[in-house]
């Protein structure tokens, strides 16, 4: 334990300068500067990873969509080969897609319907139109049909369905 010199001043007791000095220099903390200039790198750091986590969270959920379709594909390419049409399976009965929102669980960010061609339906056209918060997507709706050409409603197709 340090010992202070204290001086007496009438009925007041005060440290020295030398003493009020010491206990300055020792007390830890931080200055309002050092605290202010953090605050700043981490905003700067914010600002820059936001847009770039927001991106990749887009791009993601346009994925998913995309491997849904692809999975409809081939379930609706599975129903073809026994039942020579895509709206129906061996049996007459009207088939329904295995997955009709992506994700395949939770809040639905693209809804996935099918349209078939005249009867008996040997083409089908597959869409993934956003919902909730992809609404408003730069790449719109997804299309794919059963020759595989891709498609969306807007954006270019090379970067829609590219990313």
């Amino acid at each position: 334990m340090r010992a202070y010199k204290i001086e007496r001043h009438a009925d007041r007791v005060t440290p020295s300068r030398l003493a009020l000095r010491a206990m300055l220099k020792s007390q830890p903390g931080f200055t309002l500067i050092e605290l202010m200039v953090t605050v700043i790198i981490i905003g700067i750091l914010a600002a820059i990873a936001y847009p770039s986590y927001t991106q990749y969270v887009l791009r993601a959920n346009r994925a998913e969509a995309r491997a849904i379709l692809l999975e409809s594909v081939q379930f609706l390419e599975q129903n073809y080969t026994t039942a020579n049409r895509y709206d129906q399976d061996s049996t007459g009965t009207a088939i329904t897609l295995p997955y009709l929102t992506s994700p395949k669980a939770g809040t639905a960010k693209y809804n996935i319907t099918a349209a078939y061609g005249t009867a008996p339906a040997q083409s089908f056209t597959l869409s993934a139109a956003p919902a909730g918060v992809m609404t408003g997507d730069a790449c719109g709706t997804y299309t794919l049909d059963n020759t595989g050409i891709q498609g969306n409603s807007s954006g270019t197709i090379a970067e829609c369905w590219g990313k």
